[in-house]
């Protein structure tokens, strides 16, 4: 008898545990969260994004389809903060917080960077874009979570790509 009390309070300590937190009972999203921030020349650039995962699935031209607009991310769409006023492909985007958009072709994307913010990944604002730049994408080592990252970091000047499956959609960052 003496050994079923310690099994009584550790079940109800679990029980409150799982009150408290009722997270902790729910299975993991498909799309974990994701961040990166880079420093360039003084100037800071953070993307916020949720993770969409391959799953063996045909991505672009399929999953994706070309020319229809598709946000780099799942849920809540992508977003994108600078510090200060940047060039990105030639472009200027004024500081501030904004939503990401792309529009997927074989061998060119528009890139999109919009005023609204947050919004659901499929609800495209269109009449609210600050800045739409060309990309043109290169093949890449297969990426089966999506992902944005700096692969170069240099003076006043970065890149930032957008990666998943074997596309690399290269955004070159100027910092005036």
């Amino acid at each position: 008898m003496k050994t079923a009390a310690p099994l009584v309070v550790f079940a109800t300590g679990f029980a409150l545990i799982a009150a408290i937190d009722p997270g902790s009972a729910q299975a993991p999203k498909p799309s974990q969260h994701g961040s990166v921030s880079q420093q360039v020349a003084g100037t800071s650039i953070t993307i916020e994004y949720n993770r969409p995962v391959a799953r063996g699935r045909e991505l672009f031209g399929a999953l994706v389809p070309y020319g229809r607009v598709w946000c780099p991310g799942a849920d809540n769409c992508t977003t994108i903060q600078i510090s200060t006023d940047v060039k990105i492909n030639g472009q200027t985007l004024v500081a501030g917080k904004y939503s990401v958009w792309a529009e997927p072709q074989p061998g060119k994307w528009t890139l999109m960077f919009n005023r609204a913010q947050p919004v659901f990944h499929t609800k495209y604002p269109q009449d609210q874009d600050a800045l739409r730049v060309e990309a043109t994408p290169r093949e890449g080592a297969a990426m089966e979570t999506l992902a944005f990252y700096f692969p170069v970091v240099d003076g006043k000047r970065a890149e930032l790509v957008l990666h998943w499956g074997t596309v690399v959609v290269p955004m070159e960052i100027e910092v005036p």
